[in-house]
């Protein structure tokens, strides 16, 4: 697996821990479904941005004919 690939599954793990979290003190419950889900697409849009601009170098390949 890619970097890219790892950083964003240990990022939805951590946005589910968070949504966890903040459904057990019953914070989810005073904001509504639809803007809870509306957040997790936000943030996982957020880390897929992150994860893809620092998934490595970007270099060019030279290649040298005869």
């Amino acid at each position: 697996m890619k970097w890219a690939g790892m950083y964003l599954v240990g990022f939805v793990f951590l946005v589910g821990g968070i949504l966890a979290a903040l459904w057990k003190l019953g914070i989810l419950e005073s904001i509504g479904t639809t803007w809870t889900l509306i957040g997790v697409v936000i943030l996982i849009g957020i880390g897929i941005m992150v994860s893809v601009a620092n998934s490595g170098s970007k270099e060019s390949i030279q290649i040298d004919r005869k």
